[in-house]
């Protein structure tokens, strides 16, 4: 898959990590499916088995989608935690456990905030690999927002040392 999905003015481009390690095949599923009737044209990368990252659990399958909305910010996050719970997540879930769906936005457009719930672009996006991977799969000519360097390039020069992620079909 490739970046060339023409930007929409004044649309924001957006990509989101979605991960599961309770039942994450279904669940990723079912996120999908909900997913794309919430946001039209859903471009969905290759999804990747990983370990759980902070924690002791079973591996996450983790994935990234990208869509164009005119919606705004809260909104998007809105329907992501509806989306969230719909997959059987509860909303008090602690934050390093198992996940039956994990959505988080990583960018916005070129949005750049740091405010305490919400902060773009995700800085999570440059430091795990379960992340930047299948963005960098979706959107390689993708400029970082603050960083300058395509995604492609930052996943190059990403420290893959012990690094375990085996592609998976859905």
């Amino acid at each position: 898959m490739s970046s060339t999905r023409p930007r929409v003015p004044d649309v924001p481009l957006v990509h989101v990590a979605a991960g599961s390690n309770i039942e994450p095949e279904t669940n990723l599923r079912h996120a999908l499916e909900e997913l794309r009737g919430r946001f039209a044209d859903l471009s969905v990368s290759p999804a990747y088995r990983n370990p759980a990252f902070g924690f002791e659990g079973d591996d996450f399958i983790n994935l990234v989608v990208m869509f164009n909305t005119a919606e705004p910010l809260e909104s998007v996050l809105k329907k992501l935690r509806d989306v969230e719970t719909l997959c059987g997540r509860p909303r008090n879930a602690a934050k390093w456990a198992p996940r039956t769906m994990d959505l988080d936005i990583l960018l916005y457009g070129d949005c750049v905030l740091d405010q305490p719930n919400v902060r773009l672009p995700r800085a999570d996006l440059v430091r795990k690999a379960y992340m930047l991977r299948p963005a960098a799969d979706l959107s390689p000519d993708l400029r970082h927002p603050t960083l300058d360097l395509t995604l492609q390039e930052l996943w190059q020069a990403f420290d893959k040392t012990g690094l375990r992620m085996d592609r998976v079909r859905l």
